[in-house]
């Protein structure tokens, strides 16, 4: 069958209805108008998709797909949460299959307790849990000099948020040079906290809609929504992602999300004599980070010093009888 222009018009009206539907096996193609349709692809043509959709089959032009996502199983639509694996070292965990795409306004209400508001005597930051027993992150120079640190919580409590503020917050790791700093929530009536999943760098796209949570100039759970204007923005020897999300003083230490609710950066800076110029240490350095941590433990008896050391082997040793 033959697939018009106009035929793309009627698609339109029948993927708001097919959202609806769950599908299993299948994969999402989304459309250039911010909609998408879901089924099970036929084939993959030069100029066109051909998609099972279950009472009919359609042809999708090439020029009106963004992106084809594959999923074994729609989870939002059976009411499944995404498999979950968590990293060696059990410092973070991420998503075996990638999650379904969801407004942002439904993200924020999933993930909003996972973002927390750093205090320290200097000044203030963002930062969110990476585990459920309180190991959360934010960058470096928000404590930068800082030991006397606090968190402050919004906890869900029967549909209310309730603000909550844990003040026994240790340092664990620290990096300077990649601005990423580990902290512990050690209260010892602290609850479980909500925490995120990273999300795999080598899924971004230029262009892909993202968004950040955080407390910019204290205005704390702020949301700020545009799109990753690229990957690769090279400053000062390092790469970050660059985005039009709004990023302020506040936002720092804070996440950069994709609309699977994945942690794929971490906010850190803007350029102030531009709007819309954002930029956040990219989700493999921060997994870099955590997956050596070790090399960056804070030691307590030099707190200016973000490297631990260990003795250098003697030249003389002891000979055992």
């Amino acid at each position: 069958m033959k697939f018009a222009r106009v035929t793309a018009l009627i698609l339109t009206g029948w993927a708001a209805a097919l959202l609806s539907v769950g599908v299993v096996c299948a994969e999402t193609i989304q459309l250039r108008d911010g909609m998408s349709v879901t089924g099970r692809i036929l084939a993959e043509k030069k100029d066109q998709i051909v998609v099972d959709l279950g009472f009919t089959v359609l042809a999708v032009p090439r020029g009106d797909v963004v992106k084809v996502v594959k999923e074994a199983e729609s989870e939002s639509k059976a009411g499944k949460a995404p498999a979950i694996q968590e990293a060696k070292g059990g410092l973070y965990a991420v998503a075996t299959t990638p999650p379904s795409e969801k407004p942002v306004r439904e993200l924020v209400q999933l993930l909003g307790e996972s973002v927390v508001q750093v205090r320290a005597p200097s000044g203030l930051g963002s930062g969110f849990f990476v585990t459920e027993d309180g190991y959360l992150i934010t960058n470096f120079h928000v404590i930068e000099g800082e030991t006397k640190l606090s968190v402050e919580v919004y906890h869900q409590r029967n549909g209310q948020l309730e603000r909550r503020s844990y003040k026994d917050v240790r340092i664990v790791a620290m990096n300077k040079f990649a601005d990423l700093a580990l902290l512990k929530v050690d209260d010892k009536d602290a609850p479980k906290f909500k925490r995120v999943l990273l999300g795999d760098p080598e899924s971004l796209s230029v262009g892909e809609r993202v968004f950040a949570i955080g407390s910019p100039l204290g205005l704390e759970r702020t949301v700020t929504e545009g799109i990753l204007s690229t990957k690769t923005r090279q400053m000062g020897g390092a790469l970050y992602l660059q985005t039009t999300a709004q990023i302020n003083p506040g936002n720092s230490g804070g996440p950069l999300f994709n609309l699977r609710g994945e942690v794929i950066g971490v906010t850190n800076m803007k350029l102030t004599f531009g709007e819309g110029l954002g930029f956040a240490i990219p989700g493999d350095e921060l997994k870099y980070f955590l997956n050596h941590r070790d090399a960056f433990a804070y030691d307590n008896d030099n707190p200016s010093n973000p490297f631990r050391y260990l003795e250098p082997p003697s030249r003389m040793r002891p000979t055992t009888p």
